[in-house]
C-alpha cells in the first residue's frame, strides 16, 4: 500500500473519530435508542446486501484477472487505461439512457457494463504499480466526509444554497496550490464535457461564488436582449456572428433552465427521446397505410404527427 493510500485511509478514521461518529459510545449521538432499535432489521437487511454486493465484485474482479492472466483474452491483454476511455463514455451513456427510460433492467445490466469498466481499469492501475482500488476508495470515502461536515461534523447549514456554497469552498481548498491559495473556480470543471452540460455547470459554479443574476427576471430581460442580438446578427447575414450570438442565447436559456431546477442536457435529451418515439410511430402508421413517409407532404406528416401525439397521451 502506498503512502498516499495509507493517508486516505487513515483520514477516514481520523475524521470519523473528529466529526463525532464514535460518538455514541458517549451518549452524545442525537439518535434515540428507540429509533436504533427500530432500525435494527433494516440495517441487518443492509448489511446484507452489502456482503452479497462485496462478494460479487470480488467474483467480477476474479473474472478479470482470469481475462488479463496466461490463457486469457488476447484483446483485453492489449487494454490500457487510455484505450478504455471511450468504451467508458460509450457504456456511461447507455446507462444514463437506462435510467432516463425508467427501464430498471436495462440500468441493472448498463451499470454492470460500467462497474466492470471501472474495476478493469483499475487492475490495470493496480499492475502498473500506481495505485490501487483499496487506495481509490479509501480515498474517496474521506473526500466526502471531508466535504459534508453538516453530517459528519458539527456544522449547521440552514439550506441548501448555503450547503452547495460550503462544498465549493472546501472542493477549492482541497486543490490549493503551493502557496496553499484556493484553486480557481472552474479549475475542477471537466473539459470534455458536452456543451450543454458544461454550460449548466458552469452557472451552477459561478452562482455557488455570488456571480449570476439577483433575481430571475433579470435572466428573462437577459435572454430577451440576447434573442434580439441573435435576429440583429441574422439580419446581417454573417454566419459567425450568427453562431456566436445563438451560443450566447442557449447560454443564458441554461442559466433560466437551472433557475427553474430544470437541467438543459436532461431537458433536451428527454424531448429528442420523445420526438424519436413519435415520429417512429408516425412511420409505423404510413406503413400501415402502405405509404412511405418521405412521399407524404408535409400536411400528411403532420395528421399522422398528430395522430401519434394523441395515442401516446391516451
Amino acid at each position: 500500500m502506498s503512502s498516499k493510500e495509507r493517508t486516505a485511509r487513515d483520514a477516514v478514521g481520523e475524521q470519523e473519530s473528529e466529526t463525532g461518529l464514535a460518538a455514541r459510545a458517549d451518549g452524545k449521538d442525537t439518535r434515540t435508542e428507540e429509533k436504533d432499535a427500530g432500525t435494527d432489521g433494516k440495517n441487518a437487511g443492509t448489511e446484507e446486501k452489502d456482503a452479497g454486493a462485496a462478494e460479487a465484485i470480488r467474483e467480477l474482479r476474479a473474472v478479470i484477472d482470469r481475462l488479463l492472466g496466461p490463457g486469457g483474452c488476447p484483446w483485453d491483454q492489449q487494454q490500457t487505461p487510455l484505450s478504455l476511455c471511450d468504451y467508458v463514455i460509450e457504456e456511461g451513456y447507455e446507462l444514463v439512457e437506462g435510467i432516463r427510460a425508467q427501464d430498471p433492467d436495462m440500468a441493472r445490466e448498463e451499470l454492470g457494463d460500467v462497474l466492470f469498466l471501472l474495476l478493469f481499469i483499475a487492475r490495470l492501475y493496480e499492475r502498473s504499480g500506481d495505485f490501487s482500488l483499496e487506495g481509490s476508495v479509501r480515498e474517496n470515502a474521506a473526500k466526502m466526509i471531508r466535504r459534508h461536515p453538516h453530517v459528519f461534523g458539527d456544522l449547521e447549514i440552514k439550506n441548501q444554497e448555503e450547503l452547495l456554497k460550503n462544498w465549493e469552498r472546501i472542493k477549492r481548498n482541497e486543490h490549493a496550490d503551493a502557496e496553499d491559495k484556493p484553486a480557481g473556480v472552474f479549475d475542477s470543471l471537466p473539459s470534455g464535457l458536452p456543451p450543454l452540460l458544461k454550460a449548466y455547470r458552469i452557472h451552477s459554479k459561478a452562482a455557488r461564488v455570488g456571480f449570476t443574476w439577483k433575481q430571475d427576471a433579470d435572466v428573462v430581460r437577459q435572454m430577451e436582449s440576447e434573442w434580439a442580438e441573435l435576429q440583429e446578427a441574422r439580419a446581417s447575414g454573417d454566419p459567425e456572428r450568427v453562431e456566436a450570438e445563438f451560443g450566447d442565447y442557449l447560454f443564458t436559456l441554461a442559466e433560466y433552465g437551472r433557475r427553474l431546477g430544470v437541467k438543459a442536457n436532461a431537458a433536451l435529451d428527454r424531448t429528442n427521446i420523445t420526438f424519436l418515439s413519435r415520429f417512429r410511430a408516425m412511420e409505423s402508421l404510413a406503413r400501415a397505410q402502405g405509404k412511405d413517409i418521405a412521399e407524404l407532404t408535409l400536411d400528411e406528416q403532420d395528421a399522422l404527427w398528430r395522430e401519434a401525439k394523441k395515442a401516446e397521451e391516451a
